[in-house]
């Protein structure tokens, strides 16, 4: 039986998801909320929840009683100096949810489909389940509740137990600790690559949108996945693979040639990712500039040779920028319109996350 106010508290996450869950959009572009990222929780500023509390004070007094004329103002009020405010308070409360609650609440709002793995069957884990118990083992298992119940049998079956004085003494015989046993557990396991231009076209304001996105697109792929190995992968005429810091830091002065940055992708593949055992995501960000014609041709063989064959999805997100050109997602069109697995998206601004996450993750891949 669930207690009151274990139902008050279910109720109130409730309440909280669901404000959560209208404001969506606007969580989704706010770069702090990031920045308050736990190693479980990220903690979400949420409106206007007033919890439930009694307010004592005197009440001798009754409701309109005393003396006093009508207009007259009441003693220590109406004492205050300069000009009231005219708008209402906002009532700010900080509510941590796990990233896997978040990712919920992403997926119901978005309408996003849950994925289904491919391998999920082929890696295993071995994992230790306390299933039984035995009568030898550390005091860190020992099984409290069993231990009682064993003693208690005990008394029982010897005349000892006394309903008057239920005093139970357990004895060295009556002790039971926890014991366990490996399984081999299936565990679907995903690859995520993120590629990004770092040429001197992208600038902080680019790379913002970029950190915004792709930690909305760990945050859903690691609701689907048990295991999950994230890659970063730098350009400008030369592609390299760095840390996630680097990655979202980082910032060159050259040119731009995207070919680098997918062949380096299918190095990394091919050296540590068995497709069929793996599920891969490529995620390149840019602002469309490349460096000619040759090397937009030679990114969209290599894609539709080497990345979509072995990847669930190939996603490419181009950033609006100043300074580039903005043709490469015109290329892809071009050439590679129709293809399930490619699938691409603009981001202007921080409102333009929202639908590309669901442009991305919308069909399920």
């Amino acid at each position: 039986m669930i207690l009151k106010i274990e139902k008050d508290h279910q109720r109130f996450r409730q309440i909280v998801k669901g404000r959560i869950r209208d404001d969506l959009r606007k969580f989704l572009s706010k770069g702090e909320l990031i920045g308050k990222e736990g190693k479980h929780l990220i903690s979400i500023p949420v409106r206007s929840i007033e919890l439930p509390n009694f307010r004592y004070g005197d009440n001798s007094g009754g409701i309109g009683s005393g003396e006093g004329e009508e207009g007259q103002p009441v003693p220590g009020q109406g004492q205050g100096k300069g000009q009231g405010g005219e708008q209402p308070g906002q009532h700010l409360m900080e509510v941590d949810l796990t990233l896997d609650e978040l990712a919920e609440l992403l997926g119901e709002e978005l309408k996003l489909p849950r994925i289904e793995p491919k391998g999920a069957h082929r890696i295993t884990t071995i994992k230790e389940r306390y299933s039984s118990l035995r009568r030898v083992g550390p005091d860190s298992l020992r099984h409290f509740k069993r231990s009682f119940k064993e003693a208690l049998k005990r008394q029982i079956m010897l005349g000892t137990y006394d309903p008057g004085n239920p005093l139970i003494i357990p004895e060295k015989k009556d002790i039971r600790y926890r014991s366990w046993k490996e399984i081999k557990a299936p565990q679907s396991n995903a690859l995520i690559v993120f590629m990004m231009d770092v040429s001197g076209s992208m600038g902080e304001e680019q790379k913002e949108l970029v950190r915004l996105e792709s930690f909305w697109i760990d945050t859903w792929l690691r609701k689907n996945y048990e295991g999950i190995e994230t890659r970063y992968i730098v350009h400008d005429v030369n592609a390299k693979e760095v840390d996630k810091q680097t990655f979202y830091h980082l910032r060159e002065d050259g040119g731009t040639k995207i070919s680098s940055a997918y062949k380096l992708a299918k190095q990394l593949i091919d050296a540590h990712y068995q497709p069929s055992e793996w599920n891969i995501y490529l995620f390149h960000f840019s602002d469309g500039d490349n460096s000619s014609e040759s090397d937009n041709r030679e990114c969209v063989r290599i894609i539709k040779e080497q990345l979509l064959p072995v990847a669930n999805m190939f996603g490419y997100c181009q950033v609006a920028s100043a300074y580039g050109s903005g043709n490469f997602i015109n290329t892809l069109h071009e050439h590679l319109r129709g293809h399930e697995k490619l699938l691409t998206s603009r981001v202007n601004s921080k409102d333009d996350i929202y639908d590309s996450i669901k442009t991305f993750f919308g069909k399920g891949h």
